[in-house]
């Protein structure tokens, strides 16, 4: 009998998460649905930068405030801990579709896929039309992507012969 312990394979017990990778085609039949939770997340970041420094400043102020300073300070802590978690409730949906939040600032989002064979992904802002730049993985260049990915994009298969 071996001494060595039995491990489960997934000891916390966390789910695993498995990288979708999506075709053009597909995110930008996505789009407007990802598009309305990117605005969501973005609306719901930008109120809790709008009221952290005041928030800050009621809390340092707290042993000195009279009733209407501190019912605004409850007010505020409510505020800003639901939007907290109408943010993560959004960041989740947006992970459940397989794409990936870069910026929550400007609402900079990546869908997954691979191009000739190396991980990379179609990129989108909030405000953009379509998916319409792609870069590879660890990139931060955004490229546009050529008009020929609209029959398919190059994968080691297709890959044009040199």
């Amino acid at each position: 009998m071996s001494q060595t312990p039995h491990r489960a394979t997934n000891p916390a017990g966390k789910p695993r998460s498995k990288v979708v990778m999506h075709d053009l085609k597909t995110a930008r039949q996505m789009l407007p649905l990802v598009a309305s939770i990117v605005n969501d997340l973005v609306q719901h970041r930008r109120l809790i930068r709008q009221l952290t420094p005041e928030q800050e400043q009621l809390f340092r102020n707290r042993r000195h405030l009279d009733w209407g300073g501190r019912q605004r300070r409850y007010r505020i802590n409510e505020e800003i801990a639901s939007a907290e978690r109408s943010f993560a409730d959004a960041l989740s949906e947006l992970q459940g579709l397989g794409v990936q939040l870069v910026d929550d600032t400007i609402g900079e989002v990546d869908f997954p896929t691979k191009i000739l064979g190396r991980p990379a992904a179609f990129s989108w802002r909030l405000g953009e039309n379509s998916v319409s730049f792609w870069h590879y993985q660890g990139e931060t260049m955004r490229r546009p992507i050529p008009s020929e990915w609209e029959h398919g994009v190059p994968t080691m298969a297709n890959r044009p012969a040199r």
